[in-house]
């Protein structure tokens, strides 16, 4: 059974049967993986009652309420980017919660992230996407990478880079790098970036296993900017003491 067609503009709200001609299932506790991307999803409905889901998809909708989230206590991964949220209380409930993508909202500072600091699972946040230019009030605070990576201790990717394992090696030369120039005004912060990547592939949707391999060329390359990083850390070192050790001039 088709979907009815509906006008671009017309403001959607999520039934029983929207998911049923969408899935296909007939009882919505049977739905594990859904995708609702791009159909001016405004309300939320029942999408509580299908409590297996596993994996959701809600990108580029005009959602702002989260509400009907909070009993999908086996949620894992959960795509919110492109809609109009601001608050993430909600969120709070679903406690297997392991991959956040909140970019391209309405997300204004950073307490409005504490509500899922306490998700234990929770390891990959995104919060802005430069392959999509989608991005949050929040990121644009001087701070905000210290900022997230102190209220998440556990997170090992956020905004598609990795913060953890190996990655933690790149974070913390980054960070020292940043503290050491502090100390001379006169010397502009050094930033290092990442390329960007896909969030997740549309493929991941399918029901079917995934698996997430990390080729030697990738491991290759973030080793060769670690070193860059270790490089530019040493050259940090040396301009600050050189710096320390000129006499000050006399007024």
């Amino acid at each position: 059974m088709e979907p009815k067609a509906r006008a671009e503009d017309e403001d959607v709200k999520i039934t029983v049967e929207l998911l049923k001609s969408i899935t296909g299932e007939f009882d919505l506790e049977s739905i594990l993986f859904l995708k609702l991307t791009k159909m001016n999803i405004c309300n939320l409905g029942c999408i509580g009652d299908c409590v297996n889901l596993e994996r959701l998809d809600l990108s580029r909708n005009d959602i702002s309420n989260l509400n009907p989230l909070a009993s999908l206590k086996l949620l894992t991964v959960l795509n919110l980017s492109a809609n109009r949220i601001s608050n993430l209380d909600p969120l709070y409930s679903c406690e297997n919660l392991q991959n956040l993508n909140l970019a391209g909202n309405l997300i204004s500072s950073v307490d409005a992230l504490c509500s899922i600091t306490k998700l234990k699972n929770l390891d990959t946040i995104r919060l802005k996407d430069t392959v999509c230019s989608f991005s949050n009030p929040v990121c644009m605070n001087k701070s905000y990478l210290n900022t997230i990576l102190d209220m998440f201790p556990n997170i090992k990717i956020l905004d598609g880079e990795r913060v953890s394992g190996r990655g933690s090696d790149l974070y913390r030369l980054c960070k020292d790098i940043d503290d050491s120039l502090k100390e001379i005004d006169s010397i502009r912060p050094i930033h290092v970036s990442v390329s960007p990547t896909k969030w997740v592939e549309d493929s991941y949707w399918e029901l079917k296993p995934t698996q997430q391999t990390q080729t030697d060329k990738a491991s290759e390359q973030f080793f060769e900017l670690l070193k860059e990083c270790r490089e530019l850390k040493s050259k940090a070192a040396d301009v600050i003491t050189k710096t320390k050790r000129m006499p000050r001039a006399v007024k």
